[in-house]
């Protein structure tokens, strides 16, 4: 399989989150943007860019796209004009997730997430910084724990 098929494949899989996919798929396609469902294959962790950027202690935006690819393992979205990233992680409580976690809730069941498609990988507007590399890639929950404690180090926060 080629990494235009495992691609491929990656987001039929992000669309069938969608009771019709193939509604996912022509988003996509006419928009460039697909509103997916979560809760149903895959939750979503809203990372505040300040938040990313002092546990990384960097803001460059290669830099970035490089430690959360090495410390997240999974896709990760940019909303570079609101300043947010979003990582698709696994189905999980999200209730208990944003208790533990309030500066990074966690969105799922009854709520939808802006998913760009494939081929949407920045600099502006929404854009991948991770994209997906095969069928049902996340993020692990512990790794973007790692990442909020990172920057709730102390010692991070001069790094803004």
């Amino acid at each position: 399989m080629n990494t235009h098929q495992t691609c491929s494949a990656a987001f039929d899989w992000l669309a069938r989150a969608q009771a019709a996919p193939e509604q996912a798929h022509k988003e996509w396609m006419q928009t460039g943007i697909a509103l997916l469902p979560l809760g149903k294959r895959f939750n979503s962790v809203y990372l505040p860019a300040p938040l990313v950027h002092v546990a990384l202690g960097t803001s460059d935006s290669d830099d970035v796209v490089r430690a959360l690819a090495e410390l997240l393992g999974g896709p990760v979205i940019h909303n570079r004009p609101q300043h947010q990233y979003y990582a698709l992680v696994e189905l999980t409580n999200a209730q208990r997730w944003t208790q533990e976690y309030p500066e990074a809730p966690m969105l799922g069941a009854g709520q939808f997430l802006s998913v760009p498609a494939s081929d949407l990988t920045g600099p502006t507007g929404l854009y991948w910084t991770v994209r997906p590399r095969i069928v049902g890639d996340l993020c692990a929950i512990p790794s973007v724990a790692a990442l909020v404690h990172m920057a709730r180090d102390p010692r991070r926060a001069g790094a803004r």
